[in-house]
């Protein structure tokens, strides 16, 4: 495999909660008018599956290349049916669905799924007053979580929590949740598209459903559901690297990891494993196997892990997603900086590595 940075087709979801917040707040530029709820921008998901279209590899699928190039796409070692990160921009300017998603364990029992979907939300922005729902309040009983999620009574029986830009939320698989309105968000997730809601509308178009057909929902997705599971809003852990480069950890776990950079001079950044880099300022220039690369505005390019090495340019800012060795590339570094255990162990699923 020739290892150079990718640049990807772009899926878009146009669900009923979406508006126009990702070309407006964000600047991203080439979306279709009218609703966008969603930007796939690294997507190995069946029916939104991506193509390569720069270089030698331009036509390829992103499945086909973890197929056929698992170690020098993902990193060594790695096997999969397919590459294992999701992410994209979700425009929240309506209600998401109050849903969940399996977590590994349920995913391959009930959904006959190779894996379920652990997520974490990173907030871009949120309005005044911004909420969401995460999590089962305690000493809920089934039959009452039933009747509530018919009635749409979801404060009686779901933790509100405030929604603030910069904040991270860690949700692992099993856990109910919703956000927005007035939310816009970077998402990164295994690589996934299996959910139960509980709304009685479709939300792909906001058509109603029946109260037999919500019923069945709400019951599988009680089947699925973890209701000991928590979650909080998290500003992350600061690492400087130098006066120039700063890396904020917004979160970690043995999935994915996400991390905000920002840069004021060129950055030399060396790496084992697939880096999915997605710029949030201005026009962001990489140099890579002799090769440049322009970002825009909230675009984003895979690195495969054979690249090794790449150059950012000038000043920027950008989110940085990967599957993490944990001890290697979140405790360690962390620990070095003065940080607890407590304070590492809020970024997500990292207590039995901290153990």
């Amino acid at each position: 495999m020739k290892a150079y940075p990718l640049q990807l087709t772009l899926p878009i979801a146009t669900h009923v909660f979406g508006g126009q917040l990702i070309k407006t707040r964000l600047g991203k530029a080439g979306l279709p008018d009218g609703r966008v709820a969603e930007t796939w921008e690294v997507s190995d998901v069946d029916g939104k599956i991506a193509t390569v279209k720069n270089g030698e590899l331009a036509g390829m699928s992103l499945r086909e290349l973890a197929q056929r190039y698992p170690e020098e796409l993902v990193g060594p070692g790695w096997r999969g049916p397919h590459f294992p990160l999701l992410t994209k921009f979700i425009d929240g300017s309506g209600m998401l669905p109050v849903h969940l998603h399996a977590n590994d364990e349920t995913a391959q029992r009930l959904e006959q799924q190779p894996n379920g979907k652990t997520e974490a939300w990173h907030i871009l922005w949120a309005a005044e007053g911004a909420t969401c729902l995460a999590g089962v309040k305690p000493g809920v009983s089934r039959a009452q979580l039933r009747s509530a999620l018919l009635a749409e009574e979801y404060d009686a029986v779901m933790h509100r929590l405030p929604v603030r830009t910069g904040d991270t939320f860690y949700i692992p698989g099993g856990m109910l949740h919703a956000f927005g309105p007035d939310t816009l968000i970077y998402e990164i997730e295994q690589t996934s598209d299996i959910q139960q809601h509980a709304m009685p509308w479709r939300m792909e178009d906001g058509s109603e459903i029946s109260r037999a057909e919500q019923e069945k929902n709400i019951d599988a997705l009680l089947d699925e559901l973890r209701p000991e599971l928590t979650t909080a809003p998290q500003p992350g852990l600061v690492i400087e690297e130098s006066p120039h480069f700063s890396r904020r950890v917004c979160c970690a776990g043995p999935y994915f990891a996400l991390e905000r950079w920002r840069f004021s001079s060129d950055n030399d950044y060396t790496f084992r494993g697939a880096q999915i880099i997605s710029n949030l300022g201005d026009p962001l220039t990489l140099k890579a196997a002799g090769e440049s690369l322009t970002l825009g505005r909230a675009e984003s390019c895979l690195l495969p892990a054979a690249l090794r090495r790449v150059t950012f340019c000038g000043a920027g800012e950008m989110l940085v997603g990967y599957v993490p060795d944990l001890a290697r590339d979140i405790i360690e570094p962390l620990r070095a900086r003065g940080y607890s255990e407590k304070e590492t162990g809020r970024l997500g699923d990292v207590q039995d590595t901290l153990r």
